[in-house]
């Protein structure tokens, strides 16, 4: 288990993340980042102009600390996130992994064709560092589609399962539909701390018993897509507001799955994706869960203890 957490701007304590959004992208651009987006100059400096705003918001609602789990292939850019936590004083804690199936098959062949070179790059990238920066990982990022886990998915998944296992880093997980359980058990299966796992992008799903058997698997669930546009803050509240009202508020972690700054994507903030913005969960779902009887003390769980509880490696 790792004592410290790695971050953009070095290892901290866990005491010392205070309120953490757990699944925020703070920058995002497919197959990128590109070479300009990486180095100053004109727009870099636009773009890190545009996240230092989210990131003096995000602040003014005493969040101390976030996870960008933006792998390399959805551009995961490290000297962006190292100017916005050195600017902001944000503790940043970047991921390792891989999001798109098709660039782990392409990754692997040219690692010699074996899954487990793989899973040494994510070794590397959290006890090493990410390429030349000198930036540890701290998070595996680990990512499924929604129709069923592909063997390639479940490769990708013993990967990640294998770093974790070595290094003592912990994993969070895209999940859409209800895969969670099935990625619960394979990740489990290959030696991971259930209490290790956070199955993201759980607030996708509704029902109830699904997410109760997945908190009694021992893992936590994700509610990170607050504000995101496809389903109401309201429906997103109330499935939460059950799971406290059942006990589960040791169980949850909450954000919103932003990107402050997304190449070709949505403007974060404007139109349909007005309420999709790192402030949001302060703004409008903590008066919407108050309303529905959530206590000061569950709302503390979930945005302050819980991070804390899962980067030190206690189990709930």
């Amino acid at each position: 288990m790792t004592a410290s957490i790695n971050t953009v701007t070095g290892p901290i304590s866990p005491d010392q993340l205070g309120r953490t959004l757990m699944h925020e992208h703070i920058f995002v651009e497919y197959g990128g980042p590109s070479a300009g987006m990486c180095e100053p100059g004109f727009a870099f400096d636009e773009v890190a102009a545009a996240c230092f705003d989210f990131a003096a918001q995000t602040r003014a609602c005493g969040v101390t600390s976030l996870v960008d789990p933006t792998t390399f292939d959805l551009g995961r850019n490290i000297p962006l996130l190292a100017e916005v936590a050195a600017r902001t004083g944000l503790a940043i804690i970047c991921c390792t992994g891989i999001y798109n199936t098709g660039t782990y098959v392409r990754l692997r062949e040219r690692l010699g064709g074996r899954p487990e070179a793989v899973a040494g790059l994510f070794i590397r990238e959290l006890s090493e560092g990410i390429g030349t920066t000198g930036v540890k990982a701290g998070i595996i990022k680990a990512v499924t589609g929604a129709d069923e886990i592909e063997d390639e998915e479940q490769e990708l998944l013993l990967a990640a399962a294998a770093a974790a296992v070595q290094t003592g880093a912990p994993i969070t997980t895209h999940t859409e539909g209800l895969r969670g359980e099935e990625q619960q058990s394979i990740l489990v299966n290959a030696g991971v701390p259930a209490h290790r796992i956070i199955i993201g992008h759980s607030c996708l799903a509704t029902d109830f018993a699904y997410h109760r058997r997945i908190i009694e698997g021992g893992s936590y669930l994700g509610f990170d897509r607050f504000g995101m546009p496809g389903m109401p803050d309201e429906v997103r509240a109330a499935a939460l507001l059950r799971l406290l009202e059942a006990g589960y508020a040791s169980r949850l972690v909450v954000s919103h799955d932003s990107v402050w700054h997304w190449v070709g994507g949505p403007t974060m903030g404007t139109g349909s994706c007005r309420y999709w913005k790192p402030t949001n969960f302060f703004e409008r779902v903590i008066p919407m869960l108050k309303q529905g009887g959530a206590t000061d003390e569950q709302i503390l769980s979930v945005l302050d203890e819980n991070p804390r509880r899962f980067f030190a490696g206690e189990p709930a």
